[in-house]
Order: structure tokens, then C-alpha cells, then sequence
């Protein structure tokens, strides 16, 4: 089946997925993430898109950034899905692992566009999801946190087996589905090469604290 992914910055729920759809022999025509107009990046996990560009290239994938303000978040997916549907897609992929309102909306947005739905990581243990990204030797780098829950110590670090250990004594979800972390993916299996990023500056939003990754050498692996 030919299948668009959700891309929701390129986090590591969304890398599992299509790592898990394209070895049961799915194929990717594209990825698809979700850009705030106001803010020129990424919903959630404020990716600037010329590093969204270079996850796509090193993953030799179409990026189709759907940008889109807070009320019309849905419609604008749904008029990107249909425009996927009329090139060729057969499905939306997404990430979500076991919140059932997640799902319901997922599974509606494909309704409108005429796709199927295809959820891989369901069921799963969340746990077992964090840790299966970083065994298959995904770097996926802490990009946001929700700093009533998690230090700011975290950010910019790659999940490893010793930061999974951290969050777990922490006592937070290891897969942060409960929204304690988001990732951002710079290399693994699927990936050509390495993306080379930049470390910036800190940023406080509310509770949430991110570090601003930039495409450019600096620190890439």
C-alpha cells in the first residue's frame, strides 16, 4: 500500500511508524507535517523547516509542509490528504499508540479524504516503542519538554538507553505520549546520511522548554 506519513516533526513515534510500515513492505510516497503559519515551524515540536528539508532528503522523501492556523488545523490536513489521495496515496500512516481520541480524530481525517488509516504502533507498549527506536539506533534528539515534569538538563540530548533510565526514574511515560518530551530524528536505519543540525538557543513557552535545532554543521553525529 502506497502511504503518506504523519510527520509531526520528525519525532521518533512517527520514525517507528514508518520504519515498521515500510519493512512489512508498505511503500512511502511522502511525508506530511504540519506547519504553524504564525509561527513559521512546525505544530508541537517547532522544527525549522530547512532541517525538516534535510530529514526528508537524507530519508529521500517528498516533504509536503501543510501550513495552517489552530481552527482550521483539520481542514487544511484534509485538503493535503485529498491532494495526496489524487497523487497516487492509498493511506495516512500516523504514530499514535493507545489514546483512543487520538485515533477517532485520525481515523475521521482519512474519512474526509478517502485514505485508510494505518496505525502500526496500536496496542504496543509504550515503553517497548522508546525503547525499539533507540535499539534500531534512531538518534533522536530531545527537542521539547514539559518542565513540570522533566529538567531542562534533557534537552538537546540523545535518547539513549542511560536517557531512558533517566526518565524512568523520573517516573514519566518513556515514550512521553502523555506530552513530557518530543523528539526530533537525525539518523537511523532509513536515513542516506546524517543530518547535520545546530544546537541554539533555549526557549520557554508556558510550561514547555525546547532547544532550537537549525539545519548546519555543528553537531551532527
Amino acid at each position: 500500500m502506497r502511504f503518506i506519513q504523519s510527520f509531526s516533526g520528525g519525532g521518533k513515534d512517527s520514525m517507528l511508524s514508518l520504519h515498521k510500515l515500510a519493512e512489512q513492505g508498505h511503500e512511502p510516497v511522502g511525508l506530511l507535517v504540519m506547519m504553524n503559519e504564525a509561527a513559521g515551524r512546525s505544530w508541537f515540536h517547532g522544527v525549522d523547516p530547512a532541517l525538516l528539508e534535510g530529514i526528508a532528503a537524507s530519508l529521500e522523501l517528498p516533504l509536503y509542509p501543510c501550513p495552517a492556523e489552530g481552527e482550521g488545523y483539520h481542514t487544511a490536513m484534509e485538503k493535503a490528504l485529498r491532494a495526496a489521495k489524487a497523487a497516487g496515496a492509498d493511506a495516512f500512516a500516523f504514530g499514535d499508540i493507545d489514546i483512543a481520541g487520538h485515533r477517532a480524530w485520525d481515523e475521521a481525517r482519512c474519512r474526509a479524504a478517502g485514505l485508510s488509516p494505518l496505525l502500526p504502533l496500536w496496542g504496543r507498549d509504550r515503553g517497548e516503542n522508546a525503547r525499539e527506536a533507540v535499539r534500531l539506533g534512531y538518534r533522536c534528539v530531545i527537542k521539547c519538554i514539559d518542565r513540570d515534569v522533566l529538567p531542562e538538563r534533557l534537552l538537546g540530548r540523545v535518547l539513549d538507553e542511560g536517557a531512558l533510565a533517566e526518565l524512568a526514574e523520573l517516573g514519566v511515560d518513556l515514550c512521553g505520549e502523555n506530552g513530557e518530551y518530543h523528539t526530533v530524528v537525525l539518523d537511523g536505519p532509513l536515513f542516506r546520511r546524517p543530518v547535520a543540525y545546530r544546537r541554539g538557543e533555549l526557549l520557554r513557552f508556558e510550561h514547555i522548554s525546547a532547544i532550537d535545532l537549525t539545519a548546519g554543521e555543528g553537531d551532527a553525529p
